[in-house]
């Protein structure tokens, strides 16, 4: 299972959610941290800049959640995916 974390280096939310993240049953989890602030694309420091720390588990999908984990959404994407918890 992997997810993607749209985050900044000097975020605290941004750590605490990929450690509650990581903590979850069925992980560690493999994560793609991107910093919005470090990224070539201008447009995701404009899309995440007020939002981070943003997860998604399908960046095809919307996201699960932000700010904070949302712990009971991303077991139901976990479910839903097929995901051994």
């Amino acid at each position: 299972m992997h997810f993607t974390l749209y985050s900044r280096a000097y975020c605290h939310l941004c750590q605490d959610m990929l450690d509650a993240l990581q903590a979850m049953p069925g992980g560690p989890f493999g994560v793609t941290v991107i910093d919005v602030d470090l990224d070539a694309a201008p447009a995701l420091l404009a899309k995440y800049d007020e939002l981070v720390p943003v997860l998604f588990g399908d960046l095809n999908e919307p996201e699960l959640c932000h700010y904070f984990l949302d712990v009971e959404r991303v077991g139901r994407y976990l479910a839903a995916v097929g995901h051994e918890c």
